[in-house]
């Protein structure tokens, strides 16, 4: 019999979804399962997108050029010039999702058997997008008491090898919530330009930034013109995650010739989400205020419930709509199957995300769970309700 290949064998499944299959065994059992174990919004779709969809009158679905449709790029462009990041529409290449953009960037900046540092916990993902292009991951470790603020530089300065060749950072930050500083992105600033690496930036979240904070994009660094990479995505700003669409910007002009081969592989990005992300870039300021006081809303809810359940301890989070916090459990793997296989309060569970799948280092994140706050207020505190009277008879308590 024909063998699963060795890289098949080791890619890690995703702790976001490896437990889908106990949640759709609840469901049939006639349990109500709150999902906080992805990042799937329930705020409504931009109308302006949707009536793009509706109104579309083109005769064939044809490809696009596989940098995308300039049109888009244009407008993209601007769009980024307002908010004082300077590029033109030369330098972004439309991409399938934001994940395709990570992918293109490690597969024209890296070699098989290079390194990039992140700082952990990190998108699950990002271990899978490394082992596909043959990367290997440098994990730096940033600790929940802090909110998982960015590790010391000192830190980043221990593994740096001959074969290190980008730092990676999610900002606002997912899993944690975490909203990088100015002051922080300048030391990674330094460091970069000092060891003469990539600094990759996935800024899907920026428009989501709390208390009065800022989003900083690392487009906006000094002397970076060759360095930095942003990967952007129209999932999260507009409640588009079906629409798969992302962006890889950068100044680096052979960064963008080598990605466009890539592009020019896989055809051409979606056509059709393309006219639904162009479209969305009309959308209105008092659409985005509104999702911004409704995520605020919850944040405030979900994180001070949490905070009252005896045993728990959640980190106020700055940005996006995640965040991990610690439990009272043995392991939050056996934990997070244990809700949906064997508990329900009223008929009702809750779905949660394991961290220790969001670390590298093996052992970390097993009193862990990453929380999405992305549903209504009323769903998320049945959802708290359940989670406190699960954690009262969990037989593996700590």
């Amino acid at each position: 019999m024909p063998t699963i290949s060795e890289r098949g064998k080791i890619m890690p499944a995703s702790p976001i979804r490896k437990l889908v299959p106990f949640a759709e065994a609840a469901k049939k059992k006639g349990v109500k399962v709150y999902h906080l174990n992805i990042g799937q919004p329930d705020i409504k779709t931009p109308e302006v997108a949707l009536n793009a969809i509706r109104n579309y009158d083109g005769k064939v679905i044809e490809y696009s050029h596989s940098a995308g449709n300039e049109s888009y790029r244009r407008a993209l462009a601007a769009s980024y010039q307002k908010i004082g990041i300077n590029v033109d529409h030369n330098q972004i290449l439309i991409t399938t999702g934001g994940s395709e953009a990570i992918l293109f960037a490690l597969f024209s900046c890296m070699n098989p058997g290079d390194e990039i540092i992140i700082p952990e916990p990190f998108y699950t993902n990002y271990n899978a997008f490394a082992l596909t292009a043959n990367v290997v991951v440098k994990p730096i470790t940033a600790n929940i008491k802090d909110g998982f603020a960015l590790p010391p530089i000192s830190e980043f300065e221990k593994v740096i090898t001959p074969r290190t060749k980008a730092i990676m950072v999610c900002n606002p930050n997912n899993p944690t919530g975490y909203l990088y500083s100015k002051e922080e992105l300048l030391q990674l600033r330094d460091l970069v330009l000092k060891h003469d690496l990539y600094l990759f930036a996935d800024e899907v979240y920026r428009e989501f930034c709390y208390g009065g904070q800022e989003h900083f994009s690392v487009m906006k660094l000094e002397g970076l013109d060759q360095h930095a990479i942003m990967m952007d995505s129209v999932s999260k700003r507009y409640s588009e995650c079906g629409v798969r669409i992302g962006a890889l910007v950068t100044r680096n002009e052979g960064i963008l010739q080598s990605a466009l081969k890539y592009a020019q592989a896989r055809l051409s990005p979606p056509s059709l989400g393309q006219v639904v992300g162009e479209a969305s870039l009309q959308t209105t300021q008092e659409y985005f205020s509104e999702v911004y006081d409704e995520y605020i809303n919850r944040r405030d809810f979900v994180i001070d419930a949490l905070n009252k359940i005896p045993g728990v301890f959640a980190p106020k989070p700055k940005g996006a709509f995640y965040a991990i916090l610690s439990l009272p459990v043995d392991d939050s793997d056996r934990f997070c199957q244990w809700l949906l296989e064997d508990f329900s309060y009223e008929n009702q569970t809750v779905m949660l995300a394991p961290a220790s799948g969001f670390y590298a280092t093996p052992g970390l994140g097993k009193d862990e769970v990453r929380i999405a706050y992305v549903l209504k207020q009323e769903d998320l505190r049945n959802a708290v309700k359940c989670l406190e009277e699960a954690l009262k008879v969990y037989p593996g308590r700590k």
